[in-house]
């Protein structure tokens, strides 16, 4: 069931409240609605109507992020080379994951406040397991290699990319260099050198 479309005043207080929402969270700020309210111009009531929780404003923000992401994936799924899927859409998660301050802590939450981010999530996680499954029955991958631990090991390099520091580009940069390094270690065999 779709909710009807919102009239042009509560549409614009909505857009101004996410836009508000996404500077808060790119500075690294924690979203408090009525901070949001008072830096959107609108009422504690106009955000807390549109967003129950801070997390439903949060996965908000996170969700064009998602979107996409879920989308690379069924992409990367139909690629008929089965390493190139996998790696293109880690590749594309750990960007990700470097460059929208919204997207790691609404994938490491236990539980979503809005039913969209559950469906992203699962569409994500679904993705990501074909892919595996794909390239590992190819014998690219580690016969070893779960779909379980795909999840940690790029946390893992996201969280070691913010170890690291730097510029955006400099994060990105590294963070291939780790993948590069990860994947080269999911390959069967002996690792190989590029």
């Amino acid at each position: 069931m779709t909710s009807p479309p919102l009239r042009k005043d509560a549409a614009r207080n909505w857009e101004r409240i996410v836009a508000v929402a996404r500077d808060l969270v790119d500075q690294g700020a924690a979203l408090q609605l009525n901070d949001v309210a008072r830096r959107a111009g609108v009422g504690v009531a106009t955000v807390y109507r549109h967003f129950a929780t801070p997390e439903a404003l949060l996965e908000t923000v996170a969700t064009p992020c998602l979107e996409d992401l879920a989308a690379h994936g069924e992409q990367a799924v139909a690629d008929p080379d089965p390493w190139r899927g996998l790696t293109s859409f880690l590749s594309r998660v750990v960007e990700a994951q470097l460059t929208d301050a919204a997207l790691p802590p609404v994938a490491a939450a236990a539980e979503d406040a809005l039913p969209r981010t559950t469906r992203l999530k699962t569409s994500l996680a679904s993705s990501g397991t074909a892919l595996l499954e794909r390239a590992r029955d190819a014998g690219a991958v580690r016969p070893g290699l779960a779909a379980d631990d795909l999840v940690p090991l790029m946390c893992g390099i996201a969280h070691a990319v913010a170890v690291h520091g730097g510029t955006t580009g400099d994060r990105i940069d590294t963070g291939r260099r780790y993948l590069a390094t990860l994947l080269d270690g999911m390959r069967p065999g002996p690792s190989h050198s590029t």
